[in-house]
């Protein structure tokens, strides 16, 4: 269980900024508002572990090359912590990349993506599983994200989140 819900919850780091002249610029404006620490509680709101409650702390980085993001940290449920990785890279008009090792592995691909103004919209696949995250800025420090998998043709949310930017990171980098 843990797993994989762990490997849905890395996309929540992926958020929001106003939008620029240029797709690219866009883009990275937008990621450039959302590098650093965030941590909060989620829920999952449907399936088998509806009502389950986690902790995550997650920091996401600008990558080596190209318009994205990697993520590193952890999700906690109770007394259990999983580790978090994912990096995502622009590629075209869209993006690509993996959660942890992938759906090859046990976690999730990253098939496509789109930044809009103060929310990114990511599309996921494992295997026969296809699913969608959206995650928007509120205000300048609050993170809301949404999970939802398809079912049928109808997209049901299945995990929600509000984060918030850790300040004494923030404060660290502006030093």
């Amino acid at each position: 269980m843990v797993r994989p819900f762990a490997a849905s919850l890395a996309l929540l780091v992926l958020s929001g900024a106003s939008a620029p002249v240029s797709a690219a610029d866009k883009d990275e404006a937008f990621f450039q508002n959302v590098f650093g620490r965030w941590s909060g509680p989620g829920e999952i709101v449907a399936g088998k572990y509806k009502g389950t409650k986690f902790v995550c702390d997650l920091t996401g980085a600008k990558p080596m090359k190209d318009v994205g993001m990697s993520l590193d940290g952890s999700c906690r449920v109770g007394m259990f912590s999983q580790p978090m990785s994912a990096t995502f890279i622009k590629g075209g008009s869209s993006y690509k990349g993996s959660f942890l090792d992938g759906s090859a592995g046990k976690g999730l691909d990253i098939v496509s993506g789109d930044v809009a103004g103060d929310k990114i919209t990511v599309g996921l696949d494992r295997k026969q599983l296809k699913g969608a995250m959206v995650a928007r800025i509120d205000g300048k420090d609050k993170l809301n994200v949404t999970i939802s998998v398809q079912v049928a043709n109808e997209l049901v949310p299945v995990i929600g989140m509000h984060l918030k930017r850790d300040e004494t990171v923030k404060r660290a980098s502006i030093d």
